[in-house]
């Protein structure tokens, strides 16, 4: 073909394609919006478990049906959609470079198995019996279906792929497509999930060693271009809740994730040291609204909230001031992100009327001076380490009239005038920026460092681990460096 007729061609392919991408997407049904139904796309393998779900979740959730691979390739042309739910974990990695996904929810698991009609009439027992004359091979196609992109990849690393496909009678969209092939039939063996066979009394697996040890994680994503998150976080739990769409998995042959038990309005329990409260309130709020959850807060010093878990109360989320309380409750929590980090400073009026420039000026005789206090807050166990180490603490220590529980209390004292200076911290000092101006204590252990943990009995685990990932992104950073705040979390 000529080089005009080969620009024609591809035009009309082009123009083809997106004919029927467009068709796809108007046969999903309406499209989401402010008061509409969720979009979902969903793998078709995963068909049997979700349509189980949604007769009891209720209306408002439309379903369009593919391979994991054709369906976010859809959503990334149309930028439409509220929810797709893949059948592995590598397509939302996928979605993430695409910038489609938002927060990600695991529903399931499943391993690639070879399946055969029942009794396996061909005696097919390993790669070399697929390659007989008398063997037909369905497999599904690894470009649109996440079954046989699994697939290519480990037959790849054992160099049995180029084999295999040329061997290959017929590459299918979907998994379920194999499977019906093989129902009827039509091929002689093929490449499925184990939920697949035990969905089809027809078929019965044959273990393969180049498959041992595979699995895919079956993950649902809220795309950044939902109409609807919150409504779509909504079906997102209830198909991972344990006791409503996690019994539709297991029924079906899926390995079930332990999930969140179910509830309408979930609340979680987040105990914070206070000094943290104006960095995470917003956000707090936001994820509030998003998830359509209750999150219960309670700031005090560190000290106290760890007495208090030790007492018995479990929170759902710990965020501690200092590493050191963090430390002491270890036992109840999974394993901590370091967030941010907090400098100690001295506190003075406007104008610093007493000259103050170092921890030793503290010692002045007269002075009226504040801290933290060193049993009920991380401010205070700090400023002690800090006072020891600079080697000004039995001098500091005689001017000390007040030992607080919270920077903030010792702000307000500062602010009606009883005091002549505290050590408190960098963020303290932004909020009284109008009143009080702040001296650095450039001593390498006057740094706190704040980490975050979801407790390992939390009820709402899941929830608890989005409002964690929530507290460490992009704009929570800002956030927090808004509020005097070093930032130490993931990018």
């Amino acid at each position: 073909m000529n080089r005009p007729g080969r620009l024609l061609a591809f035009a009309a392919s082009l123009a083809a394609f997106v004919a029927i991408a467009a068709l796809l997407f108007r046969s999903a049904g309406p499209v989401a919006g402010p008061e509409g139904p969720i979009l979902v796309y969903c793998a078709a393998g995963l068909r049997k478990p979700v349509e189980a779900a949604i007769k009891s979740y209720g209306p408002g959730v439309q379903l369009n049906f593919g391979g994991s691979n054709t369906l976010l390739a859809q959503a990334e042309l149309v930028r439409k959609g509220d929810l797709f739910i893949a059948a592995d974990d590598t397509y939302v990695q996928l979605a993430r470079e695409k910038g489609l996904a938002a927060e990600t929810i695991p529903l399931a698991r499943q391993v690639p198995v070879l399946a055969v009609a029942k009794g396996n009439p061909k005696k097919v027992r390993t790669i070399e019996d697929l390659l007989r004359a008398d063997v037909k091979l369905g497999q599904a196609n690894p470009d649109a279906a996440a079954i046989g992109k699994l697939v290519r990849q480990a037959m790849e690393k054992r160099s049995r792929w180029a084999a295999l496909k040329e061997k290959t009678l017929v590459f299918k969209p979907t998994v379920n497509e194999v499977a019906n092939d093989l129902k009827l039939g039509t091929v002689d063996a093929g490449f499925v999930w184990d939920a697949t066979v035990l969905q089809y009394p027809e078929l019965e697996r044959v273990e393969l060693a180049e498959l041992a040890g595979l699995k895919a994680e079956v993950v649902a994503v809220v795309l950044t271009c939902s109409a609807r998150p919150s409504a779509s976080l909504r079906f997102a739990r209830y198909l991972a809740a344990k006791d409503r769409g996690q019994l539709e998995f297991r029924k079906d042959g899926y390995e079930s994730v332990d999930g969140d038990a179910w509830a309408e309005k979930p609340s979680l329990l987040l105990y914070a040291g206070a000094m943290l409260r104006p960095a995470i309130e917003k956000t707090l709020e936001a994820f509030e609204k998003r998830e359509g959850c209750e999150v219960s807060r309670v700031y005090n010093g560190c000290g106290i909230l760890v007495a208090q878990m030790k007492a018995g109360v479990q929170p759902d989320l710990y965020f501690a001031c200092d590493s050191s309380f963090m430390e002491q409750v270890k036992d109840r929590f999974g394993t901590p992100a370091d967030v941010s980090l907090n400098q100690l400073v001295i506190l003075v009026k406007k104008g610093n009327p007493h000259g103050i420039k170092t921890l030793q000026d503290l010692g002045k005789p007269g002075l009226k001076i504040g801290v933290g206090h060193e049993k009920q807050c991380a401010l205070g166990a700090l400023t002690q380490e800090t006072l020891l180490q600079s080697r000004t603490k039995a001098d500091v220590m005689k001017n000390v009239v007040v030992q607080s529980p919270t920077g903030d209390l010792l702000v307000n004292q500062m602010r009606t005038g009883s005091l002549d200076a505290v050590v408190a911290y960098v963020s303290n000092a932004v909020a009284a920026a109008d009143a009080l101006e702040a001296i650095p204590i450039d001593i390498p252990c006057a740094l706190a460092v704040q980490p975050l943990a979801t407790a390992r009995e939390s009820k709402h685990r899941f929830l608890a681990s989005r409002l964690m990932e929530a507290l460490k992104t992009p704009e929570s950073r800002r956030r927090f460096e808004a509020e005097g705040f070093r930032w130490k979390g993931a990018p």
